[in-house]
């Protein structure tokens, strides 16, 4: 199988696991109320790339790399400061899902960005070139 194509289940893959993972989390395994919490909202910021992701949209993933980091944070704060241990867990647990989802987009992007650097330094030549003509 082919690398990028790796990459693009890793991340497609991740996203989706990390978004089921935080329902389950808020709704069911360690909720901060019994029967569920409206923290299981913060899955919709997640739902916004997902089609882009599942197309290969480069520029969706580039954004949602950014956008995944706020919970990188939130689950390291979750998993060192939350008093449930199953909680801290799952915060733990967020923070994998997240690196994985991460490392996948970046890696899928690598030679995107190779190109695009390639580009525009042959359109700098060119112009250069040009201008000393």
């Amino acid at each position: 199988m082919e690398t990028s194509k790796v990459y693009h289940i890793g991340a497609a893959a991740s996203l989706m696991v990390l978004i089921a993972w935080l329902l389950a989390w808020e709704m069911a395994v360690a909720p901060l109320k019994p029967g569920g919490s409206l923290l299981a909202l913060k899955v919709i910021p997640l739902l916004l790339p997902l089609r882009g992701v599942l197309k290969r949209d480069v520029y969706t993933l580039q954004w949602s790399s950014m956008l995944i980091l706020l919970y990188f944070a939130e689950g390291v704060v979750r998993g060192y400061s939350d008093r449930d241990q199953m909680s801290r867990l799952m915060g733990w647990g967020e923070v994998a899902l997240v690196c994985i989802y991460f490392a996948c987009a970046l890696l899928y992007l690598r030679p995107y960005k190779k190109a695009a650097k390639k580009l525009a330094r042959e359109l700098l030549d060119k112009v250069n070139r040009a201008t000393h003509e």
